[in-house]
């Protein structure tokens, strides 16, 4: 497993290259200018706005830019935010906890749902549980992030003043009252997510567990003895959870476009608020450096998909 391991590794090292090529260039391309506000500015006078251009060879051509880019981000200089005049990974080590938090929860959410949800229905096929189940999912992965968090809004921070709709950072209160609070605007943002990710999930595990469980070594389990919910558990739901794996793997880079949006409708303060405003700011450099943390964030995802495949499925052996 440790070769197995060191090779996808080291598989990584030019994939992360191709799409840190690919993500520079679009960027650099891409319409705007970080100093664009100076150049309209007639109260900066041309050769400042041309000194600064030179000082983050902003005029260089796009391969030297890129080599300096790459140069700089492996020895952990990502680069200086024009517009929050910090260090591009101080942003990022600022807000990434809190999307990692919202994301881990609502990942947690879904599978907590869409596991029985989808094996119950699974071994009461067409009957009424099954039928509202398939209903709710179909309804769940139909709707969008951004209509179901606004009808959160209006039910649960509107009409019954439940829930705060807007996440907040400085929260004055200390010890367990700090807990509830962050708990209390929490629960919106990652119930969106997770149930979106569930939707799709429990129909995945339905499907999983009605072609696992008519499998021979389910037969021969019961033969031999076994409690029907030893069977289930350790021989059915085990191996039905494989291709959930493969789906919460392809589905990331999906989650993480989600979260971008639940984000700026609860006022998040994560990464994905911090990439659309960077955006809508012209800040190039917060840019490149969060979507390529993204992207590491998705093939390392992939990866623990990989190695967990192994463990669901003793089957399954690292060359």
């Amino acid at each position: 497993m440790s070769k197995y391991f060191l090779r996808q590794i080291l598989i990584l090292i030019p994939v992360l290259a191709g799409i840190s090529a690919v993500l520079f260039t679009i960027l650099t391309l891409a319409p705007g200018d970080p100093f664009e506000e100076l150049a309209t500015n007639p109260n900066v006078p041309a050769e400042v706005r041309m000194n600064l251009r030179a000082k983050f060879g902003l005029d260089d051509p796009i391969p030297i830019r890129y080599a300096r880019w790459v140069v700089s981000m492996v020895r952990g200089d990502w680069g200086f935010s024009f517009v929050s005049r910090v260090n591009v990974d101080t942003l990022i080590m600022q807000r990434l906890p809190v999307t990692m938090v919202v994301l881990g929860s609502a990942l947690v959410l879904a599978i907590v749902v869409a596991v029985p949800i989808g094996t119950l229905s699974a071994l009461r096929p067409y009957s009424l549980f099954d039928q509202a189940a398939t209903t709710f999912a179909f309804i769940g992965f139909s709707l969008p992030t951004f209509f179901t968090g606004l009808l959160f809004i209006l039910l649960f921070s509107i009409h019954l003043d439940w829930l705060p709709f807007i996440y907040r950072a400085d929260i004055s209160a200390t010890g367990w009252r700090w807990y509830w609070e962050h708990l209390r605007q929490s629960i919106m943002p990652v119930a969106v997510l997770g149930l979106f990710q569930a939707a799709s999930m429990t129909r995945f595990m339905r499907a999983a567990v009605l072609d696992v469980i008519r499998l021979d070594y389910v037969n021969t389990a019961r033969a031999k003895g076994l409690s029907e919910g030893t069977t289930l558990v350790k021989h059915v739901v085990r191996n039905a959870l494989i291709p959930v794996v493969t789906l919460v793997a392809l589905q990331i880079p999906g989650i993480f476009g989600g979260a971008i949006v639940t984000e700026q409708i609860f006022r998040v303060p994560g990464i994905g608020s911090l990439l659309i405003a960077s955006i809508l700011a012209n800040d190039t450099p917060v840019v490149m450096a969060v979507t390529f943390v993204l992207s590491c964030l998705v093939l390392l995802s992939n990866l623990a998909a990989d190695l967990l495949y192994g463990w669901l499925d003793p089957r399954i052996s690292y060359r």
